[in-house]
């Protein structure tokens, strides 16, 4: 791709007179398209259509650009046809992004303030889509060779592997044969085994009629009201099944009427690198894998996963909250699992929600979509209660299996001993578990072995020095790490305030501490310990999950991602180390995030009907065992929990009655950020009904040694937030050019 560009930098046929204006979009930080003019080669062709990819001179370079169906944004003054340069190059070999594709961006555009070219550049997929498909090549056996002088007993098992006439790779045929690649090349030279271009691998085309489901009356009741919708038209349908309840096994049934229509389906999960045991579930019902689409993927992987939607053969996608921006080209049906899950909201470049997107994406495209979770977020629940969404609930968990119980353990009554982090009754109930032959799982959402390392001398405290953090220190791999910004260094000898040696101390526990305590008590029980942080591959995370769910590892020690829908058979004892670890901050969701995933977790536990004398059950240690959200934890007294927090936020105006917008002003100057942001807040339009709040220091001021400032608007839900926050920017100075404003519609981080 950068040799084309180079060649047509070069080349002044560029300039060359061309035809018909055509507004161009370019995958820049721009929100407006840009007239070129059409080459005289090219008219009529499709290699020009809406949607078509191609390149354009702009500026000294030459940019990848997307031809657009009509003109948008400012077109500013008209400019002469004489001045207006022409289009370079089409890339007909690109599949072209489906005209349903330009109106989402564009809506994603408007609704999140962001330019359109942000927008479409994520649409784009990994670079090498635009790069032509390298072959592969392998060997194959030459039948016709004569046998080469020299035959060894390596030779004679890769001349007997390769007997079948297969292709395979030189690799993968020397560890097929347990020889070494010289092996494979010298019967090559030998005219043994001849080089192959090996076929492009097509995906599969998933079986609706694969397996059948047996369903109990109320999961039939609810896959059938899914099955009609997945017929056509526009819907939302939230799915509410306590964990367990089957939810995955239903929502495959509008899969399966989906794909026996001939449509394309998308499934998004929170975490897709991890869940391999979805990927066996799917296999399982429609006899093949689907179309994988995660940041774990290659790049030649992600651009053959690209090319596979654009061109309908990848019939189901199953991806993070990118895999949205596909350019499917007959999507029928999108269901986002665990869509409480605030892995869904993109914090970075465009700020968008991947659940909501799915549904303005469904309504442009009329198709439906599917929200499922054992905890849906307030939002979801407020749309269902008003009729907005279509409400199907699994109360109970398949087969008759009971919900999991669950205590709150005082931790002022019964607190841990002296440097230790696990209260007796938890400990006892693992040991009690681990008696039963069971596994136990202990979840702590704090990566690493403390979160503060402090100099007991004086009182040094180590922290970033580009960031308002602490220093995390990882005892596994010997590093101070910041989880802001990824500065790290090693723990020094002596400290660097005082000077005093042996004086470092760990404060608060992390899972590696954890770890460390649990592997002293249980000194015969094999641990599996899941952090992002500690496994550095999918392959190795996707192994301990499996040692998991064979039972191999007898105790679970984990983060979050502990949390994301896994099913281990044997698990029937789950312990919270810090309930309150989410507790008692600004962010006006921190009750219902700390519930939804106390619930999420202990939800785990005892998944099958055999899970022995005590069943399922889930510890909570705690602080103020008396908060609402414990109560609603011990008692399972989901509504009234939902009910206390759905007034809470009806009378403070917030989301889903009200609605939230975020800027934050940042710069490396203190004092630059600081007169800039109080500068935003004086342009602020003078508006009856909306609240702007701030600017103040955000709660983390300094992020790679940026200063930051936020300012919070808040409106009622029926107002046009983008319409005043677009009058409001308009009115701004430009800022100098190392601030940066950003704009956060329906914000998740009060950071």
């Amino acid at each position: 791709m950068e040799s084309l560009f180079a060649q047509l930098d070069d080349n002044p046929a560029v300039a060359a007179r061309g035809g018909p204006r055509v507004p161009i979009l370019l995958p820049v930080a721009l929100d407006q398209t840009y007239d070129y003019l059409q080459p005289e080669d090219l008219a009529h062709s499709p290699a020009l259509s809406p949607g078509a990819f191609v390149l354009v001179p702009f500026g000294p370079q030459t940019r990848l650009g997307v031809v657009w169906d009509a003109p948008f944004g400012d077109p500013g003054k008209p400019v002469p046809d004489k001045k207006l340069k022409t289009i370079a190059a089409a890339l007909p070999e690109v599949l072209p992004l489906p005209v349903i594709s330009l109106r989402f961006a564009e809506w994603v555009a408007r609704y999140t303030l962001t330019p359109l070219g942000m927008v479409v550049r994520m649409m784009m997929g990994a670079p090498t889509v635009f790069e032509p498909a390298k072959p592969r090549f392998g060997v194959q056996l030459n039948p016709g060779a004569p046998e080469p002088p020299r035959m060894t007993p390596a030779r004679q098992r890769a001349v007997k592997a390769a007997a079948d006439g297969q292709v395979r790779t030189k690799a993968a045929l020397a560890a097929e044969a347990q020889c070494t690649a010289g092996v494979i090349d010298g019967l090559v030279e030998a005219g043994v085994l001849v080089g192959v271009a090996i076929p492009e691998r097509r995906f599969p085309v998933p079986d609706p009629g694969h397996a059948e489901v047996r369903f109990s009356d109320v999961q039939e009741s609810a896959a059938h009201a899914l099955r009609a919708a997945a017929e056509g038209g526009f819907s939302v349908t939230l799915l509410d099944g306590v964990t367990g309840s089957g939810k995955t096994e239903v929502y495959f049934e509008a899969v399966a009427r989906a794909v026996a229509r001939g449509s394309q389906v998308l499934i998004m999960l929170p975490e897709i690198a991890l869940t391999s045991q979805f990927m066996d579930r799917f296999t399982g019902r429609f006899g093949c894998a689907p179309v994988e689409w995660h940041s774990a993927l290659s790049a030649p992987e992600r651009a053959r996963a690209w090319r596979a939607a654009a061109s309908g053969e990848a019939r189901v996608v199953v991806g993070a909250r990118s895999a949205l921006f596909l350019p499917f080209t007959s999507l029928g049906l999108i269901v986002v699992d665990e869509e409480h899950d605030g892995s869904f909201k993109q914090e970075e470049r465009v700020h968008y929600q991947a659940r909501d997107m799915s549904v303005a994406r469904a309504s442009l495209g009329k198709l439906p979509v599917v929200l499922a979770s054992a905890t849906p977020s307030i939002e979801s629940h407020v749309n269902a209660r008003t009729g907005r969404y279509r409400s199907l609930a699994l109360p109970g968990r398949y087969a008759g299996v009971e919900l999991p119980t669950v205590a709150a353990i005082d931790m002022r009554k019964a607190p841990p001993e002296a440097g230790r982090w696990l209260s007796p009754t938890l400990v006892s109930a693992i040991g009690e578990t681990l008696g039963e032959g069971r596994q136990a799982l202990l979840y702590l959402n704090r990566r690493g072995y403390a979160p503060l390392t402090l100099c007991r001398s004086c009182g040094h405290r180590f922290d970033c020095p580009q960031c308002t953090a602490w220093l995390v220190e990882h005892r596994y791999r010997n590093r101070l790490n910041c989880h802001h910004c990824g500065f790290s260094l090693p723990p020094p000898a002596k400290c660097p305030s005082c000077g005093a040696a042996d004086s470092l101390v760990a404060c608060g526990p992390g899972v590696e501490r954890i770890a460390e305590e649990v592997a002293a008590r249980f000194p015969d029980a094999r641990l599996a310990l899941l952090s992002s942080d500690l496994v550095p591959s999918l392959v190795e995370m996707r192994e301990i999950i499996k040692s998991i769910e064979s039972g191999e590892a007898r105790i679970v020690i984990g983060t979050q991602m502990v949390a994301k829908g896994h099913h281990f058979p044997q698990l029937t004892t789950v312990g919270i180390v810090d309930g309150d670890l989410g507790l008692g901050t600004a962010d006006p969701r921190a009750a219902e995030r700390t519930f939804q995933l106390l619930h999420q977790v202990t939800g785990r536990a005892g998944r099958v009907l055999d899970t022995g004398r005590y069943g399922g059950r889930g510890f909570v240690q705690s602080y103020n065992p008396d908060h609402p959200v414990m109560r609603a934890i011990v008692t399972g007294d989901r509504e009234a929990f939902l009910a206390s927090e759905i007034r809470h936020r009806q009378a403070g105006l917030l989301p889903p009655f009200g609605r939230l917008a975020a800027l934050i002003v940042s710069a490396r100057d203190k004092r630059l950020a600081e007169l800039y942001a109080r500068d935003v807040r004086r342009h602020a339009p003078a508006a009856a009904r909306i609240e702007v709040l701030g600017p103040a220091e955000a709660p983390i001021a300094v992020v790679r040694g940026r200063y930051r400032w936020r300012l919070l608007v808040k409106a009622p839900r029926e107002l046009d937030l983008q319409a005043y926050l677009r009058t409001w920017l308009a009115t701004l100075p430009k800022p100098p050019s190392d601030l940066r404003l950003t704009v956060d519609i329906d914000p998740y981080s009060f950071l």
